[in-house]
């Protein structure tokens, strides 16, 4: 577990990942473009729907402004694709089953539920700017708060 909390003007901490297709893709591959890096804890649970759809329907404003959105969770390549496909999201999934990139953002977190501790995933957004510098980074965001706050983090 980390302490530290990467912050506005941060460097955004580089990771390779597997997309829902099985491709691998590093955050460096999208300089040049901005990037709304969104963490989620489960594909198909309702607030993560919630943030997943809410990101798909204002993906078209997202692009405008010379960005793409990356969905990332702990689950795997299958269920990536039934999720982007049950509600047709139109951006890249990634697979983060060993948390190495949750964990490098600092939203692989201890967790409780019913008095029960277990680690997960804090929902939370990075908005990375074209030189991978992060411009707003929402950590315990609530599902329709992180699509709001990272349109207009974009300006």
């Amino acid at each position: 577990m980390t302490d530290h909390k990467l912050k506005a003007g941060d460097i955004a901490p580089e990771f390779t990942a597997t997309t829902e297709t099985g491709a691998t893709v590093k955050l460096s591959d999208f300089r040049g473009k901005r990037v709304v890096l969104y963490f989620y804890p489960k594909d198909d649970t309702p607030g993560c729907t919630t943030q997943s759809c809410g990101f798909r329907d204002a993906y078209p404003q997202i692009e405008e402004k010379n960005a793409v959105v990356l969905g990332v969770s702990p689950d795997s390549v299958k269920s990536h694709v039934k999720f982007k496909t049950k509600y047709n999201l139109p951006f890249t999934l990634l697979v983060d089953e060993d948390h190495a990139i949750a964990t490098a953002y600092g939203v692989w977190v201890q967790k409780s539920m019913m008095g029960k501790k277990y680690m997960g995933i804090e929902r939370s957004h990075f908005v990375i700017d074209e030189h991978g510098v992060i411009i707003e980074a929402a950590v315990k965001v609530k599902p329709e708060e992180s699509v709001q706050r990272a349109v207009a983090a974009l300006g």
